[in-house]
């Protein structure tokens, strides 16, 4: 049997593979429909919503109180950037202003998958954080 304690970095890790696996067609479907980020966007993502949650899951693999952290914030700034590009602000990446093209539905199906995970994530992290401090408590 698995410690209950066990259970929360496995679910951890099992968010940040799900995380990538929605995001490998978000980022095709961006790039087949031309919705171009700018500079400090395309660092953004690749910091936020790419590397830390990676290096999250890892942490968390090796069962560090710290991935759950990491995978709070990731989670958070890239929930944070998902709905207000792609629900909140008009523009390109807004999935209610799409042109029709061939991957307009997997673009918006994926955007909407994105946030749940994110959300996932963001509770996930926060009741790992919660679960281990009372570990170090007692």
């Amino acid at each position: 049997m698995i410690p209950k304690i066990e259970r929360y970095y496995r679910f951890g890790v099992a968010v940040v593979v799900l995380h990538i696996l929605v995001v490998i067609p978000h980022s095709i479907a961006h790039s087949m429909m031309h919705i171009d980020m700018n500079l400090w966007q395309n660092i953004y993502i690749g910091l936020v919503i790419l590397i830390v949650p990676v290096v999250s899951g890892i942490l968390l693999w090796r069962s560090s109180r710290s991935g759950f952290a990491l995978l709070v914030l990731s989670m958070t700034g890239s929930l944070l950037f998902g709905i207000y590009y792609h629900f909140v602000a008009s523009g390109p990446d807004n999935v209610a202003f799409l042109h029709p093209h061939p991957w307009t539905q997997a673009f918006r199906v994926s955007a909407v998958l994105l946030a749940v995970v994110e959300l996932a994530g963001v509770l996930v992290g926060k009741l790992g954080i919660s679960r281990t401090a009372k570990l170090t408590i007692e």
